[in-house]
């Protein structure tokens, strides 16, 4: 994954597609090549990917339609998040732009077995479609997300994950050799009905993860991650989900 870590700075969520612009050939057979070559955040999760003109989908969005199916647990979850955004990244360095769509809805509910899970929509844009200046872009406080003394370039370029609403649900504690990540429950959004902020926000938490595994190998450090188990329900006694637990070697 390495070598898409300046994408981070790059990549922003176009909603907007110029209809004169359309992906090649030879770009589709990289995109299709490319799915065979993500890592997953662990070989036992089943996964399925197709993608289908966005005219098959409720999206509308974009050319194509890159549609995820896993399981739906919160290790699912997040490694549809930690998958599909090493594709958003991969397809940026090839002016490709990407919209998650949590509302979109393909036309089959299942595929390979695996029930549907998201969408990305994408497309074929124009440079200046993709972010110029990372500083602008609406993100939380440092102080809010991470708690605990670190690589504050790590600490800084990791912040800029997507997220659905832009809400941003990670909290990060780090200490000595370790850092810890969670979801917040605490976190609000005026589009986001409450029952789905589990679902949507774990595949942010990875989306995270791909952001801050990127941001860890490029500053050199190597790390050994533990996935905690779980539940999706929330509840009022617990603010923080444990989420990922990494040991810095």
């Amino acid at each position: 994954m390495e070598p898409y870590y300046g994408m981070i700075f790059k990549r922003k969520s176009v909603r907007r597609f110029d209809p004169a612009l359309s992906i090649g050939q030879d770009e589709m057979q990289a995109i299709r090549r490319q799915l065979t070559r993500l890592t997953p955040l662990d070989a036992d999760i089943r996964a399925a990917y197709r993608i289908v003109p966005s005219g098959q989908t409720t999206c509308k969005q974009g050319e194509y339609c890159l549609e995820f199916y896993g399981e739906h647990t919160q290790r699912g979850l997040l490694n549809a998040g930690y998958l599909l955004e090493q594709m958003d990244l991969f397809l940026a360095s090839m002016d490709i732009g990407v919209c998650w769509r949590g509302i979109g809805r393909p036309d089959t509910k299942e595929w390979e077995g695996l029930p549907y899970v998201i969408m990305l929509a994408f497309g074929k844009s124009r440079p200046e479609d993709f972010r110029k200046d990372v500083a602008k872009a609406s993100r939380k406080p440092l102080g809010t997300i991470w708690q605990g003394d670190f690589d504050g370039e790590i600490v800084s370029s990791v912040r800029y994950a997507p997220s659905a609403c832009n809400m941003q649900p990670w909290r990060v504690q780090s200490g000595g050799n370790e850092i810890r990540v969670f979801r917040t429950t605490d976190v609000h959004s005026a589009i986001m009905p409450i029952p789905k902020r589990p679902y949507y926000n774990t595949i942010d938490l990875g989306i995270f993860l791909c952001f801050l595994e990127l941001s860890l190998t490029h500053g050199g450090r190597a790390f050994e991650r533990a996935l905690p188990d779980a539940p999706l329900k929330d509840s009022r006694s617990r603010p923080l989900v444990p989420v990922a637990r990494y040991t810095l070697r």
